[in-house]
């Protein structure tokens, strides 16, 4: 796909971008021609980023430490944000974590170390953004990384699954309240796709017997996000509010 300019002259910060979707959004960001913040608590991943980012085409690219878990992390990155690019039109919450295993055997600490960066950390930086874009009346977009975890579960990541239920209603219910201030909150809800988090787990014999409920017999391809990621963050866009994507190859839509 040529996607020359489509968000010149546009800010984006993604959080979580030092692997993963997350970077692959980043480099999407800069071969669309934007100005490119890459948050993460790994920096010495960012910095190596950064350099792929600048030679994708990015306007400008600021590495930030992040941890989303931490409040006062994210108001320094927000605002140290907003101070170099001058403003912010674009928050992608991407960062994510989980735990494996059956709830039984999960800790209370587990349960919170997901909900702290899943859920609590979205609500977070997204309150951080949206604050300042109503002081400044600039308005601005929120894209929501979800899961098809948060529209049906799966055993073995309980904690997780109930997360990404909370961002679906977070998505819903901010867009209500912030589209006053002309700010629009919506969520892509991927489904499987090749990282390098999960590469080995696709290789499995259990991964293949769930993707052959996948309609399309595949996982996804990393570009595959690409098309909901710039509608959201784009005027193309302008219009829609409140809602959740999946791209899941039809996952969500096979038989229980």
């Amino acid at each position: 796909m040529d996607l020359g300019g489509m968000l010149a002259g546009r800010s984006i910060l993604i959080t979580g971008a030092s692997s993963g979707i997350g970077a692959h959004f980043a480099k999407t960001c800069a071969r669309c021609g934007a100005r490119v913040a890459i948050a993460a608590r790994r920096t010495d991943r960012l910095e190596a980023l950064r350099a792929a980012l600048e030679q994708a085409g990015a306007a400008e690219v600021l590495a930030v430490a992040l941890d989303v878990s931490d409040e006062a992390s994210i108001e320094t990155c927000m605002q140290t944000v907003f101070n170099a690019f001058g403003g912010l039109d674009v928050l992608v919450n991407n960062a994510g974590t989980a735990r494996d295993g059956l709830s039984v055997d999960q800790s209370v600490e587990d349960f919170d170390a997901v909900m702290d960066v899943n859920l609590r950390g979205v609500w977070l930086t997204a309150m951080a953004a949206a604050r300042r874009w109503r002081e400044t009346g600039s308005g601005g977009a929120i894209i929501n990384i979800a899961s098809i975890l948060g529209l049906r579960v799966a055993p073995g990541v309980v904690p997780y699954a109930i997360s990404k239920a909370g961002v679906v209603q977070m998505t819903k219910g901010l867009a209500g309240e912030l589209a006053r201030f002309n700010i629009r909150v919506n969520a892509i809800a991927p489904g499987y796709f090749d990282t390098e988090i999960n590469r080995a787990f696709f290789k499995t014999p259990r991964a293949e017997v769930m993707i052959k409920r996948i309609p399309m017999r595949r996982i996804g391809r990393l570009a595959e996000l690409d098309a909901p990621f710039l509608l959201l963050a784009t005027d193309a866009g302008s219009y829609i509010n409140g809602a959740v994507i999946p791209v899941d190859g039809g996952h969500l839509v096979s038989a229980l």
